[in-house]
């Protein structure tokens, strides 16, 4: 069977509101019986789907997502928003800029996107509408601040890129770190911008006296962060044991600290989390099948000739692959994107003499930007149902957010200094 045939009946299942893992699966299905090793091959590909979503890394990220959904249910992501407001409340547009601070906060523990925009975005999506932000406005701001967090490690989207390229994770995180912040500041200027055209309203005037009190409240919130990246760049656990460490002191500051995680609460909390667990690790096992097919077919190595017979400037290719996951983050999940396309292209990357660190940003960003654009735009969506808002108006009003994702993803593919100084310093 064709690729071009697995990848037309990928779309055509996508288009018709078919799951995206029960797409990928069905595809591949479908290849490996019309293929060479027809129904005998079957049997393989439990044991496939197994094993790719079975890595050790990959625990990782059912462990970080647990330790999202605790830090909702504990009042967590409450004291890191009034911390945020005592901060830069006192701007026009204030509530905006409490939005991305927070975001970055709760990426910092959560590692994913969607549980950034689910947890924040139900506290301040309500709160900027009753302040007279437009819902549309509210939900873009949320989303997109969400989609740049996950650059700032821990990210589950490069543990998936670190497993699949054989990239180290750790580099990865900190790759993240000086891009993360830049784009931050940039989200806000833009945030200000807007807030000045639209009249948008200051929180209370800023007060020293305010953000020592919620310095206290959310100084146990502010330790996690502290406690889960330490150990990591400090090479005391690693990324996986990591997400471990960081469940247990979510619950134990939910517990010993607050006083708010009790039996129900984390009972829902761990509901939530196996729900969210559920949806990426069925993309990742199909995905992992119909990546496994494709490698047998020798896609990877098809699709790397193609391009070096293009051209084999470096920069020149990575406009072309920046294009290319551009398109892929339209219509797949990031997770989905990056454990099925990622090992097809790594040898061209690799024969282009690209650093896999710094290749592993360039990806991340790219499908972080797919989720902010439909039809997929999973994070988009969910900000839209919180805000209930028309996904199509929102994205009008993401624009001037999206753009910033894109100057950020140029900075970062043709300025590589800005992500790799970090790991040139401290690990080469």
């Amino acid at each position: 069977m064709s690729v071009l045939a697995i990848g037309l009946l990928l779309l055509a299942l996508i288009l018709i509101n078919v799951p995206i893992a029960v797409a990928l699966g069905v595809s591949a299905v479908v290849a490996m019986v019309v293929g060479p090793g027809g129904v005998g091959s079957l049997p393989n590909a439990a044991l496939v789907m197994y094993s790719g979503a079975t890595a050790f890394p990959l625990i990782a990220i059912p462990l970080f997502i647990l330790a999202g959904a605790i830090m909702n249910a504990s009042g967590i992501s409450r004291r890191l928003i009034a911390f945020a407001s005592s901060l830069v409340g006192f701007v026009r547009g204030g509530l905006s800029m409490v939005t991305i601070c927070a975001s970055l906060f709760f990426a910092e523990i959560s590692g994913s996107a969607v549980a950034d925009v689910a947890a924040l975005g139900s506290i301040l999506i309500p709160a900027m509408k009753e302040k007279g932000y437009s819902r549309e406005f509210a939900a873009a701001v949320t989303s997109s601040s969400a989609t740049l967090a996950v650059i700032i490690p821990p990210s589950i989207p490069m543990i998936l890129y670190g497993v699949m390229s054989g990239s180290s994770i750790v580099e990865l995180f900190v790759a993240g770190i000086v891009p993360g912040i830049i784009g931050a500041a940039l989200l806000m200027l833009v945030a200000y911008g807007l807030a000045r055209r639209y009249d948008f309203p200051r929180e209370q005037a800023f007060q020293t006296r305010r953000v020592w009190l919620t310095l206290k409240e959310a100084g146990w919130a502010l330790l996690l962060p502290v406690i889960i990246l330490g150990g990591i760049f400090s090479g005391w656990v690693t990324a996986t044991e990591g997400a471990g460490l960081a469940v247990v002191a979510a619950i134990a500051i939910g517990v010993l600290a607050y006083g708010e995680l009790d039996a129900s609460r984390l009972k829902t909390a761990m509901l939530d989390g196996g729900r969210q667990t559920a949806v990426v690790m069925l993309l990742v096992a199909a995905s992992a099948l119909l990546g496994d097919y494709l490698t047998e077919m020798r896609v990877p190595q098809a699709i790397a000739s193609g391009i070096t017979e293009l051209t084999t400037d470096r920069w020149a290719i990575l406009l072309l692959l920046n294009v290319f996951f551009l398109v892929i983050g339209l219509f797949l999940h990031s997770a989905a994107a990056i454990i099925l396309v990622v090992p097809i292209v790594m040898p061209l990357v690799r024969a282009a003499g690209i650093d896999p660190v710094h290749f592993g940003l360039i990806v991340t960003l790219n499908l972080g930007i797919g989720q902010q654009t439909p039809p997929v735009a999973s994070v988009l969506v969910t900000a839209c149902s919180v805000a209930e808002a028309d996904i199509w108006k929102v994205s009008k009003a993401n624009v001037y957010f999206v753009a910033v994702l894109v100057a950020v993803l140029a900075m970062v593919t043709y300025v590589p200094i800005v992500p790799m100084a970090l790991v040139e310093w401290f690990y080469r």
